[in-house]
């Protein structure tokens, strides 16, 4: 799925200096499309777009991005989100941005990928700022360059945004782009974390689990790491799994070792499926069918009371 097919449409919030018969015709299109109703936020939003609204062209790329009361279709999605972009507006910048950088209806292309997140970005739109980063941290489109990354995630990671925020996380605990600080690390997986980010509790889970810019606390690390792990994050899944396998922060327990190992490989990590043979051959056959069931519950349930 696109960076483009996960961007909400605009908001009435968005409208202030549009004519009240404007506002009044997009907020009938966005209440439809909210409840579901495809056709009549269609039938809205196109007159508008075609009178040069850059909101609802803007959200008439979106709907052809996903195939929202249209077929999908990339190409006419990038022609709206074109528009709107060349009229200044950050949400239709950033999304044709991911159009490029994606391939997704156009051919793949770095630079006007960069081109058009540098503009949104520069209006102070989040998740371009983020975006941005990860080219220049990635030498994609420019020159790689990571105090230019840094400072594109810290202008995100200010706003709020999580996964700018863990990104941010890791220059620190990485010492790129900025001198390595645990404590600075640790302060933005640590707000990561708590906006839910499971990549960002998986961090925070092992620098408690090493001790790196905090006193090292297993129990700590395993708080972290279930949070993670409920979530599907493999890795988080096998540290959490080696936990229980060695005792660390938890009471030792081979079955939940072998459950969250189990499910890790499930989720791809070759990594856990070695670590759950290994802990299996120490084990009754009852024991292991205990734990597949345990992990086959887990999935069933989507990972609740897990």
């Amino acid at each position: 799925m696109s960076i483009s097919k996960i961007i909400i449409g605009l908001t009435l919030s968005l409208l202030l200096g549009s004519s009240v018969a404007i506002a009044a015709d997009f907020g009938r299109g966005l209440e439809a499309k909210n409840s579901g109703d495809f056709k009549t936020a269609l039938a809205e939003w196109i007159p508008l777009a075609e009178q040069d609204n850059a909101m609802a062209q803007f959200n008439l790329g979106h709907m052809y991005a996903n195939g929202y009361g249209v077929p999908e279709n990339d190409k006419t999605a990038v022609k709206w989100f074109t528009k709107a972009a060349e009229q200044g507006l950050a949400e239709g910048q950033f999304n044709l941005g991911a159009m490029y950088d994606l391939g997704d209806g156009v051919p793949e292309n770095d630079k006007t990928a960069v081109k058009w997140y540098t503009l949104a970005a520069e209006q102070g739109y989040a998740m371009a700022q983020y975006q941005l980063g990860i080219m220049y941290a990635n030498g994609r489109g420019v020159p790689e360059n990571d105090k230019t990354a840094v400072k594109w995630y810290t202008l995100a990671a200010e706003q709020g945004y999580a996964i700018a925020q863990r990104y941010l996380g890791v220059m620190y605990a990485n010492g790129r782009g900025v001198p390595e600080n645990d404590k600075t690390a640790v302060k933005w997986y640590t707000l990561a974390a708590e906006q839910g980010y499971a990549k960002g509790q998986y961090n925070l889970g092992t620098m408690y689990a090493n001790g790196r810019g905090v006193p090292e606390n297993d129990k700590t690390a395993v708080k972290w790491y279930s949070l993670a792990a409920e979530q599907g994050y493999a890795t988080a899944q096998r540290y959490l799994g080696a936990m229980y396998d060695f005792g660390d922060g938890v009471p030792q327990n081979d079955k939940t070792a072998v459950k969250w190992y189990t499910l890790a490989s499930y989720n791809g990590s070759e990594v856990a499926r070695e670590n759950k043979d290994a802990v299996a051959k120490q084990m009754t056959p009852a024991d292991i069918s205990a734990a597949q069931d345990m992990s086959s519950r887990c999935l069933e349930n989507n990972y609740r009371d897990c």
